[in-house]
């Protein structure tokens, strides 16, 4: 009969979420969890068959934590910039975590940057429309927007690239929320794609 585990499952998990703030995903393996936990490599193997799999846990783990700051998010005066003010500040109090699920999830896993856009607009779309007074796929498009806004800062933020200040981030993304929000409210077809572009433009040129 095999010994009794001394380590939860919980626990490695944990152990293995350290060594990804710390030093990054490719530094987990069986011989640095062991390390934290101050032990041989063997307990790990007691709940996961492969390293790989313990990373698929820290995933998760990472997926939730997320979760987590987006409905936070949402609990603010203004929801919608909750979100965007949380997903910044997941950044930089996470980058190694966000770096895993956005920047380069695991192998035959749904990550990256398109998901985590599927995840935050899920989250965020009743809530824009009762504030902004938007159908849903008005909402969708608007949050798709805004997002891929946010989500270049972010980037620049874990990789040490960031030049702007919260404060002046937060005014760029503001300057985009009312341009946008403005454009699909008097632009009809717009968020549908469904609009005449040639003649809008030559009406901005014009002004």
């Amino acid at each position: 009969m095999p010994p009794k585990a001394k380590f939860s499952k919980d626990e490695i998990i944990k152990a293995a979420v350290r060594i990804t703030r710390e030093k990054g995903i490719a530094a987990v393996t069986a011989r640095e969890v062991g390390a934290v936990l101050g032990v041989s490599s063997r307990p790990l193997f007691t709940y996961f068959n492969t390293v790989e799999s313990l990373k698929l846990a820290v995933y998760r783990y990472a997926k939730e934590l997320y979760q987590q700051y987006v409905r936070e998010g949402l609990t603010r005066k203004i929801p919608f910039l909750g979100v965007g003010q949380q997903y910044l500040r997941f950044a930089r109090e996470e980058p190694e975590l966000y770096r895993y699920l956005f920047l380069s999830p695991p192998e035959g896993m749904r990550g990256g940057a398109m998901e985590a856009l599927k995840l935050s607009q899920e989250l965020a779309r009743d809530s824009l429309m009762h504030t902004y007074h938007m159908d849903a796929v008005t909402a969708d498009q608007y949050f798709r927007d805004l997002w891929l806004v946010a989500y270049s800062f972010t980037t620049l933020i874990v990789t040490d690239e960031c030049p702007y200040t919260d404060e002046e981030i937060s005014h760029i993304l503001t300057e985009f929320s009312i341009s946008i929000c403005m454009a699909y409210k008097k632009i009809p077809g717009l968020p549908e794609g469904n609009y005449d572009k040639e003649t809008i433009f030559r009406k901005l040129v014009q002004i």
